[in-house]
C-alpha cells in the first residue's frame, strides 16, 4: 500500500484502504498489527483534502493511539511526523501539525524517518507563518537527519529520497518567497524524480505556480498551476496534492 499510495488517486486508495482497516479490525490485539493498523490509519487520513484538515487529524490521531498500543517507539515517531509533514505541507491544522511533530521529535532523538517527517513539517509551519529563520533552521536540521536516515530510491509512501526530500523544502521556499533557491531545489528533485512519480512533478509545477503568484501575477501563476493539473493523467490525480 505504501507504493499504491504513491501512484494512485486518493479515492481509490481510500477505498482499499477502508477494506483493510475493517480487516485489520477484526484482528487487533497483538503489537505487530497495532502498528500495521498504525500506518495504515496514517495512510488513510493522508487522503482527505487539505480543506478537510479535521477529518484528517481524527484519522492522525487514531494512528497515534494505535501507534502507542503497538509499544513500538519507530513507529509511534513515525505516524506522527508523517502527520505533521502531511499537515504542514497541506497549510492545514497547523497548531496540531506542530503538536504533532515536537511529540515525534520528542520520543526518540535518534535519526529516523518519523524525525525527518517531523522537522520538516515544522519548517512547513514555520513558512506558512511567514518566520524565515525558523523554517530555514529547521531544514538544515532535517539535511542532517537525512544523510543519516534518508532513504534509497524506493517508490514508497514510507520512504524519504533524496527527490522527495527536494519536493517538501521546494513548497516550503516557494512560500518564503525565495525564487533562485526554489528553482535549485525543484531542478534536483525534477533530475531524481522516477517517471513512475508523475503527481509529484506536478507539484513541483504548482510550487512555479505559487511563485508567481507570490511575484504578484496571480493570473499568471493560477493558469500554470491548473496547466499541471490538466496534464496529470486522471488516474493519478489525488484529491489534493499533499505532500505524498
Amino acid at each position: 500500500m505504501g507504493r499504491d499510495y504513491m501512484t494512485l488517486g486518493a479515492g481509490e486508495i481510500q477505498k482499499r484502504l477502508a477494506g483493510d482497516l475493517v480487516v485489520l479490525q477484526q484482528q487487533l490485539g497483538t503489537p505487530r498489527l497495532w502498528a500495521v493498523g498504525a500506518k495504515l490509519a496514517t495512510l488513510y487520513g493522508k487522503t482527505f483534502p487539505g480543506s478537510d484538515g479535521a477529518k484528517a487529524l481524527t484519522w492522525y490521531r487514531h494512528a497515534a493511539t494505535f501507534a502507542d498500543r503497538s509499544g513500538d517507539k519507530a513507529t509511534q515517531v513515525w505516524v506522527r511526523g508523517r502527520a505533521a509533514i502531511a499537515l504542514g505541507y497541506e497549510g492545514a491544522s497547523l497548531h496540531a501539525a506542530d503538536q504533532l511533530a515536537d511529540q515525534a521529535i520528542a520520543l526518540d532523538e535518534r535519526p529516523s524517518l518519523g524525525r525527518l517527517n517531523a522537522i520538516m513539517g515544522k519548517a512547513h509551519v514555520a513558512a506558512i507563518r511567514g518566520d524565515s529563520l525558523t523554517a530555514t533552521a529547521q531544514v538544515d536540521e532535517g539535511r542532517r537527519v537525512f544523510d543519516a536516515a534518508g532513504s534509497d530510491n524506493a517508490e514508497s509512501d514510507y520512504a524519504v529520497p533524496w527527490w522527495r526530500f527536494n519536493v517538501f523544502i521546494s513548497l516550503m521556499v516557494a512560500r518564503l518567497g525565495e525564487e533562485h533557491l526554489a528553482l535549485q531545489v525543484q531542478d534536483e528533485a525534477a533530475r531524481k524524480l522516477p517517471e513512475s512519480m508523475p503527481r509529484f512533478r506536478t507539484h513541483l509545477e504548482m510550487h512555479r505556480g505559487l511563485m508567481l503568484v507570490r511575484a504578484g501575477d496571480r493570473e499568471g501563476g493560477t493558469t500554470y498551476a491548473r496547466a499541471a493539473l490538466d496534464a496529470l493523467p486522471i488516474e493519478s490525480t489525488p484529491s489534493r496534492f499533499g505532500c505524498s
